[in-house]
């Protein structure tokens, strides 16, 4: 009985290092991810959430065109006034998409 302690204590030693080597190279990502998220100062928590999805990923983060920042912005924008009704959003929208 004393020699298979002894023999699960070993294993787990052995497999100890391996293990915790893993989980350093992920905590090592989670706070670079972090990091640039900080830096990024993201308006809302969905961008935010995008970006470090990719970023934990190893995905190569893509920069947004002039447009599709405008229609972030704009659909934050909308969001945040709580239209009543579809039409007066989508009139809202139209405006502020063009310009």
């Amino acid at each position: 009985m004393k020699q298979l302690i002894a023999a699960l204590f070993a294993a787990a030693v052995c497999l100890a290092p391996a293990y915790a080597q893993e989980m350093t190279e992920q905590q090592k990502r989670m706070q670079q991810c972090n990091a640039d998220a900080k830096n990024k100062q993201f308006k809302n928590n969905d961008e935010r959430q995008a970006f470090m999805s990719t970023c934990l990923k190893g995905e190569p983060q893509k920069e947004l065109t002039a447009q599709q920042k405008r229609m972030q912005q704009c659909n934050a924008d909308a969001k945040s006034k709580q239209f009543k009704n579809n039409d007066e959003r989508q009139a809202f929208m139209s405006k502020c998409l063009s310009g």
